[in-house]
């Protein structure tokens, strides 16, 4: 099934958060023509703007066209891409990390409501298994369309490093890293024979780039620019994305197996430790209208 108008002067992207990460994610849509238009959300009104006029250089070709937008113009797009979080700060627990995202994430949704009914929501944001669970809570809208990058940007890595080890291109490699986009990930060894070696440079490649230069951008581009191509022209490629999985009670890339629910069980528990330690007002208004609808 078409989710879309295939007519790329018809579709349009909405990417919030104008920083580094933010930034490249249009740069790549728009180098690879995959919408009509791009619209780039900040709350930092003068940085976005400049961002746009930056951006704009790059598609001097006229198509796609980028503009700043708002929150509530970003719910009506077909796709929209959620950049904005916080970094981790010197000294700064995982957990309060995750509470200072989900605040973030939780205005940034509430600023974008009522959805389209068939926008996509695609999470970039980290730790963005944990954060896509929170907002298939509060989007609104059904669970299949609310999305994390997940495990495609280390599954890119893996076969980098492949590509390097073994001497052949990337195109002709196909192998991936399952399970959570973190510390308990791990390589699908039935897909592809490679070296612990290799697995632990894939693993530890996002914190070498972090420390070199503060944080990932052009790698997590791309990979975003290739998941709406995919979404958009409906091409029905595999990408090990993170998404809901009933049986493991959280969102994460599959496919299943018993190091996968090792990495579940991870999710889960940051999940469950962070619902008890971190005050979500947008999650208690659901439940507290859930609650009333079942009483009445």
């Amino acid at each position: 099934m078409v989710l879309f108008e295939t007519d790329r002067q018809t579709t349009r992207i909405a990417v919030v958060g104008a920083g580094d990460v933010g930034a490249a994610c249009a740069f790549a849509c728009i180098m690879n023509h995959v919408a009509g238009e791009i619209l780039l959300v900040d709350i930092k009104e003068s940085f976005r703007d400049a961002q746009v006029l930056d951006l704009g250089d790059a598609a001097y070709r006229g198509s796609p066209s980028v503009r700043a937008g708002s929150y509530k113009e970003a719910g009506q797009c077909d796709i929209v891409v959620v950049t904005a979080g916080a970094k981790q700060k010197p000294g700064e627990s995982r957990l309060q990390l995750i509470g200072r995202n989900i605040d973030i994430l939780s205005t940034v949704i509430e600023g974008m409501k009522p959805f389209r009914k068939d926008t996509i929501l695609l999470l970039v944001a980290n730790p963005v298994d944990v954060l896509t669970c929170f907002a298939q809570e509060v989007a609104g809208l059904p669970r299949e369309q609310v999305i994390g990058s997940g495990t495609f940007l280390d599954s890119i890595r893996l076969r980098g490093k492949l590509s390097q080890k073994i001497g052949i291109s990337q195109n002709s490699i196909e192998a991936f890293v399952l399970g959570e986009h973190g510390d308990s990930q791990f390589v699908a060894w039935s897909l592809a024979t490679v070296s612990d070696a290799v697995a632990e440079a894939c693993r530890n490649s996002a914190a070498t780039i972090i420390d070199g230069k503060g944080a990932t951008s052009f790698g997590i581009g791309a990979i975003v620019s290739s998941i709406c191509s995919a979404i958009l022209f409906d091409k029905r490629l595999v990408r090990p994305i993170s998404h809901w999985v009933p049986e493991l009670d959280c969102c994460i890339s599959l496919p299943e197996n018993e190091a996968l629910e090792k990495s579940a069980a991870t999710i889960r528990a940051v999940i469950a430790d962070a619902r008890k330690k971190i005050k979500v007002p947008l999650l208690e208004e659901i439940e507290a209208q859930k609650n009333k609808e079942g009483e009445a």
